[in-house]
């Protein structure tokens, strides 16, 4: 049998994976394009070492929809038909999708600011945007974590009769 308030608290977990990780992708990526069009005012030629380190940052966003969609996916609602849930398996739902959220939230503004830092370093020596992008990746690591965690609790959530 279906709880609706479970089903509503797993839900709202699948929202709680999905937003918060893309507000991080979008202030990040808004951070680093910012600085970007400046360096691409005085050098257009720049265009494919910044282009990296400007979408960089949108991983989070997509990280944020896999969490929010596979929690969709394991309730059933694509498939026409609705797991049994519980009130509990509702709120470890909601518990399990929290990693990918807000781990999302942070990095991807945290990216943005390192990515825009290593536009700054490409506005003035072009040959260390490799640099850049590894330390961007760094934080990176953090994301794909809290998306790994999320995905690992979803697995241990048994729905069904």
């Amino acid at each position: 049998m279906v709880d609706p308030i479970g089903l509503a608290i797993a839900l709202l977990g699948a929202v709680v994976a999905a937003v918060p990780a893309g507000i991080g992708s979008a202030i990040g990526i808004g951070m680093t394009a910012q600085v970007a069009s400046g360096v691409l005012a005085e050098d257009p030629k720049k265009f494919g070492n910044l282009f990296i380190l400007v979408v960089l940052p949108g991983t989070q966003g997509f990280y944020g929809f896999l969490g929010a969609f596979l929690a969709i996916m394991k309730l059933g609602l694509l498939g026409g038909s609705v797991e049994p849930i519980t009130l509990w398996q509702g709120v470890q739902m909601f518990a399990a999708c929290l990693p990918v959220g807000l781990a999302g939230l942070a990095s991807g503004i945290w990216q943005g600011r390192v990515c825009a830092s290593g536009a700054e370093l490409v506005a003035k020596r072009t040959a260390e945007g490799t640099k850049a992008v590894i330390f961007a990746a760094m934080v990176e690591t953090y994301a794909v974590l809290g998306l790994l965690v999320t995905i690992f609790a979803q697995m241990g959530i048994k729905l069904g009769g």
